[in-house]
């Protein structure tokens, strides 16, 4: 019977290939016709292949945005990507695809390869993939500002083409229209977007617009000069050059400042993110290599201190990696955060959240109101203060909580320690053979016997114990001193598995852990702070740039000037931002309290010719030093640059080495001259009694 329906099985598969072979001949017939081929190539040239990278880019794209996990990285980069493509949707989105298709192809395969290699120690695999994770960041990072940097750098050879341009046309607008239609380069949207702007019935507005979308200041300062240059005329400097030629070559001499200073940044800063974070792959090396070379470590490697040591330098290294990527990032122009509607806001819309958020925000007008709010500013924090609040109480009660899972790991770790590890006495010579780790097994196995029997009895003295060994059949006929000996082993044992519970202090320590918890952020905002400021310098020089193309053109004041410094400003746009509401009540009066507000030494100079230039003297009177030492703030600026970049170094260097010096330093040789110290002098003493 079952030969018989094998071979219908095979006569009815031979059945159905003839079938298929019939009917792809006869199609291929009809489709040769000539009507046919007639359809086809009115189709051909207007129809996407089968398969198509453009179209799995923009699928990728979609099916990203649907993943919890890879949604969040999405929608990061691509509030990156979209300011550069102005409004260029289809490009965006295939330029966001590309990076998360890269990530994702690196990702998925070296996930499971790691998930497969470890899956017996969650240690081992939680701290790879916690390194996968800075790794993706960094690529993910570096892709991004690779976008950044391009058009930084396609800037210089449009403005020296804008140049050639205004030099045929003498016209602005024909200029970067022309220059605009012959490049097929990311920076020719810009130029097209800031042409729409200047032919547009409304510039001033339309501009506006094209300051919040712009992807780095120096197109603002170009697009806000061609538009002024536009509406009022070019004229002559007092050397015969075209001003706004020459307020080109300004901005193209900043642009190349600001490339230098990031290829810098990039050279000094391209691998501190990644030495940082290396360590955590080498704790497991370490902590086998010690073992194996020094048999007496086990017990600290294995045991809870080991795991303590572990877990602190993990999170040393997850604390110096996010450092040092906020030591290199701050102070970017293209920082971009969106800030619509994030989880923080979805939150404190429940009452009872808000309610218990809103005891620990301070009340409105008090000092530490005051405080807050002034630090989330300087360190250009784009989180409201009932934010803030939540991150900081969400921090804490996580801290608090894995505080307490780490104790209870801890001491599950020292139990499970005691009963699996092979009882014998370590010493400097090296490791046990296999007879002897066979002895120590079984040696283990007998005083777990003893651990379960009385683990629970917490009447038990040593002296108890003793008297209840020597009753058992294995230690009741051996020597006094071979009795001693188990019964302080076991003792030992015992001790370890009676104390292994979450204790007073312990949890205490979680409360402390909280707290620290819960000022985290605060000290964040504080480091923050501390880098912007080290920006202050080249934030007022660029002042100086901006002032120096604005002094000349004609019909521009002293609030022309404010409002230009407001929309160029990072550092010091708080305090100017409020010198240009209060302008119009009283520009002397504004620009004092301006003073007052500030304490940087430069700045307080600025604003002193502008309150010149308010009553006194023109504006080019104010500030015709600019022109005239224009070559010694260009290498001033060079040389802030420099020490910038030598002070971000130097601090980038410590933090990013610190957690190598934390594994090597306190996780290999302290623990190996302390123990080796400490069985050392067992091991003489052990010596000294035996002769």
């Amino acid at each position: 019977m079952s030969e018989k329906m094998l071979l219908y099985f095979m006569l009815g598969t031979a059945g159905i290939f003839v079938a298929i072979i019939i009917a792809y001949f006869i199609l291929r017939k009809k489709m040769m016709n000539k009507d046919t081929m007639y359809v086809a190539s009115l189709v051909e040239g207007t129809k996407e292949s089968s398969f198509s990278m453009e179209i799995f880019y923009q699928k990728f794209y979609v099916f990203c945005t649907k993943i919890p996990g890879i949604r969040r990285y999405t929608f990061k980069i691509r509030r990156r990507v979209e300011i550069v493509n102005l409004e260029d949707e289809y490009l965006t989105r295939k330029q966001v695809a590309q990076v998360m298709f890269k990530a994702v192809l690196f990702v998925v395969p070296l996930t499971f390869v790691i998930i497969m290699m470890t899956k017996s120690d969650v240690i081992l695999m939680s701290t790879l993939l916690l390194f996968e994770i800075f790794f993706i960041e960094s690529i993910i990072s570096g892709m991004v500002d690779k976008i950044d940097n391009q058009i930084l750098r396609e800037q210089i050879n449009f403005f020296a083409e804008i140049r050639h341009a205004y030099h045929e046309y003498n016209m602005v607008e024909e200029a970067i229209y022309e220059v605009a239609q012959n490049d097929e380069l990311e920076v020719s949207r810009q130029a097209e977007k800031i042409h729409e702007v200047l032919i547009s019935d409304d510039p001033e507005t339309e501009l506006e617009k094209y300051y919040d979308i712009a992807p780095n200041s120096f197109l603002k300062e170009f697009a806000g000069v061609s538009y002024l240059t536009k509406e009022f005329g070019d004229r002559k400097d007092k050397d015969g050059a075209s001003l706004y030629l020459k307020n080109l070559n300004n901005i193209t001499q900043e642009m190349q400042i600001e490339i230098l200073k990031r290829d810098k940044l990039d050279y000094v800063f391209q691998s501190l993110s990644m030495i940082s974070a290396i360590p955590i792959l080498f704790i497991e090396v370490v902590k086998n290599w010690a073992v194996s070379q020094f048999s007496f470590t086990s017990q600290f490697y294995n045991g809870t201190l080991g795991f303590y040591m572990q877990v602190f330098l993990i999170i040393t290294t997850f604390l110096c990696y996010m450092l040092t990527r906020k030591l290199k990032d701050n102070g970017s122009i293209n920082t971009s955060v969106n800030m619509e509607h994030p989880w923080q806001e979805k939150a404190y819309a429940k009452k009872p959240i808000k309610k218990f958020v809103d005891y620990f925000i301070p009340k409105t007008g008090t000092k530490e109101y005051r405080k807050m709010t002034l630090l989330l500013k300087d360190s250009a924090s784009p989180l409201k203060l009932e934010w803030f609040y939540i991150n900081r109480l969400a921090i804490a009660g996580l801290a608090f909580i894995v505080s307490l899972v780490i104790f209870i790991v801890a001491h599950n770790m020292a139990i499970n320690y005691v009963y699996t590890e092979p009882t014998a006495d370590y010493n400097l010579l090296g490791q046990m053979n296999e007879s002897q780790e066979k002895k120590a097994r079984a040696l283990t196995e007998s005083d777990n016997v003893y651990l379960n029997k009385y683990k629970n009895d917490l009447a038990m003295t040593k002296e108890k114990l003793s008297k209840e060994l020597s009753k058992t059949e294995e230690y009741g006929h051996v020597s006094e001193e071979e009795l001693e000996k188990a019964t302080e082993r076991i003792w030992d044992k015992l001790q370890i598995v009676q104390s292994s519970y979450l204790k007073w202090y312990e949890l205490l320590l979680s409360c402390v852990i909280c707290i620290l918890g819960y000022y985290g952020p605060v000290w964040l905002l504080m480091f923050l702070k501390k880098m912007r400021q080290m920006e202050m310098e080249n934030e007022v020089m660029q002042f100086q740039t901006i002032i120096l193309m604005l002094m000349k053109i004609e019909r521009v004041n002293v609030e022309m000037i404010l409002e230009w410094l407001e929309r160029y400003s990072n550092i010091f746009r708080e305090p100017i931002s409020k010198c240009v509401n209060n302008f119009e009540s009283g520009a002397w009066e504004a620009l004092e309290e301006l003073k007052n507000d500030i304490s940087f030494e430069q700045l307080i100079r600025i604003v002193e010719s502008l309150q010149a230039a308010v009553e006194k003297i023109p504006i080019r009177e104010a500030f015709d030093e600019l022109d005239t030492e224009r070559a010694y703030h260009q290498e001033k600026r060079k040389e802030s640059n420099e020490r910038l970049i030598s002070r971000k170094s130097m601090i980038g260097k410590v933090v990013g080495f610190a957690p190598m010096v934390v594994l090597f330093v306190a996780y290999l040789i302290v623990p190996l001259c302390v123990i080796g110290m400490t069985s050392m002098t067992d091991a003489f003493a052990e010596m000294s009694s035996m002769m």
